[in-house]
């Protein structure tokens, strides 16, 4: 009885952070699910929008919030790259605080894809800490009122078409995936000092080892694990000493993107390109290659190679790049609905108040009723191109366009 009211509790607790807060990429449980109310539904520009204000220079980090504040990175030319960390205050829009962190090279900063930017991963937020990754250029600590506490840019790997998967907080470990040309790895960081904890060598057999994947921390089958999708493969691995405990493998898919998502014992995956698949794989009593034993169901039909899934209930949901939204059973692999959104994607969608909330590379939003049936509840246009994913607040949803960051509601 005790121990069922202190779960309770904590997931109280929880859900009351999780409505007013959005502290990592996909937000509170990584994964784009929001217990926020009255998150609106419709918008245009110059309508049910509480601010739009200009972002300095460039970049597709998506917004966090955490105590009245929302933080981006960003890249500006001053002349040479800068790479900044920015604090906008979430009532009015203002700029707290635009902290210079890394100045890199011209070797360093090179960025050959169109979908990319120098500061692509999203910062995490927690106990009064801003942590903020620029892959290969540079990983920096900062109070919440912009004073740097620790900086790193010794973590040396070359990257191919610039940096993408963004940090996660194991406790007092900053872990990131260096997918990079070769000799892939992931990376654990001391978060009170930056200093290096743990390097796990990342052996696949895939020709082209890059990826831009976010790792994932769940608890599943008695241990705290950390899923993390490379080219060819996706493990788990212990989060405390990078072990690899157990791997899924999908063939020659790299260049991954996708942050997994956990539901139901299974992890949902994307194999990345040239074709991907989405993957359903359990993870209990997962030990060594699992690939014939624990991949549950497979989907090539629009699946993503940018754009994370979501599941809500026993519906797993994902958009395709080319804007093919789908609705699956989550357990059985089951298709309940595709239909076309319109337009191309790279945002992941995020959940809230039993709606989905869609928004594709030209700024158009489109917000679908969860369930097993094909329902739009609008369309609202921003205007301006969209890439980053939003952050989902009680009363507000905020967005990040080319040039502006945006609150919308009252």
């Amino acid at each position: 009885m005790l121990r069922s009211l202190s779960l309770w509790m904590a997931w109280a607790a929880a859900a009351v952070w999780a409505g007013s807060e959005w502290p990592e990429f996909r937000g509170p449980t990584g994964q784009g699910i929001s217990t926020a109310t009255n998150v609106p539904v419709r918008w245009a520009e110059g309508s049910n929008v509480r601010w739009k204000v200009e972002t300095p220079g460039r970049g597709w980090s998506s917004p966090v919030v955490a105590a009245g504040r929302t933080y981006l990175t960003s890249a500006t030319e001053e002349p040479g790259v800068v790479l900044r960390a920015m604090c906008f205050d979430l009532a009015e829009g203002k700029l707290l605080w635009n902290q210079e962190l890394f100045r890199p090279a011209a070797n360093e900063s090179g960025v050959a894809h169109r979908k990319n930017s120098l500061a692509s991963p999203t910062p995490v937020v927690r106990d009064g800490r801003v942590y903020v990754h620029f892959g290969h250029m540079g990983t920096a600590c900062l109070t919440t009122d912009g004073v740097v506490l620790w900086r790193n840019n010794e973590i040396d790997y070359a990257p191919v078409h610039g940096n993408g998967g963004s940090p996660v907080l194991h406790k007092d470990l900053l872990i990131f995936n260096c997918d990079a040309a070769s000799d892939p790895f992931i990376l654990a960081l001391d978060a009170g000092s930056g200093k290096e904890r743990w390097r796990s060598q990342r052996v696949t057999e895939a020709r082209r080892k890059f990826s831009f994947a976010t790792p994932l921390l769940i608890h599943a089958d008695g241990r705290d694990q950390l899923i993390s999708p490379g080219s060819g493969m996706t493990g788990g691995y212990d989060p405390a000493t990078g072990r690899e405990l157990w791997r899924a493998r999908y063939g020659e898919g790299y260049s991954v993107i996708v942050r997994p998502v956990y539901a139901h014992g299974m992890i949902y995956v994307s194999s990345g390109y040239d074709r991907p698949e989405l993957l359903a794989v359990r993870v209990g009593e997962a030990r060594g290659d699992v690939t014939e034993s624990h991949v549950v169901w497979t989907n090539r039909r629009g699946a993503p190679n940018t754009p994370s899934p979501l599941v809500l209930g026993n519906e797993i949901y994902f958009v395709s790049d080319a804007g093919i939204a789908s609705c699956l059973d989550a357990r059985t692999g089951a298709s309940h609905w595709t239909e076309r959104l319109g337009g191309d994607f790279s945002a992941s969608p995020v959940a809230a108040e039993g709606r989905l909330y869609f928004q594709n590379e030209a700024g158009m939003g489109t917000i679908l009723k969860a369930g097993r049936s094909f329902e739009v509840v609008s369309k609202n246009d921003l205007g301006e191109r969209t890439l980053a994913s939003p952050a989902v607040v009680d009363d507000a949803l905020i967005l990040r366009s080319e040039g502006h960051l945006w609150r919308i509601g009252k």
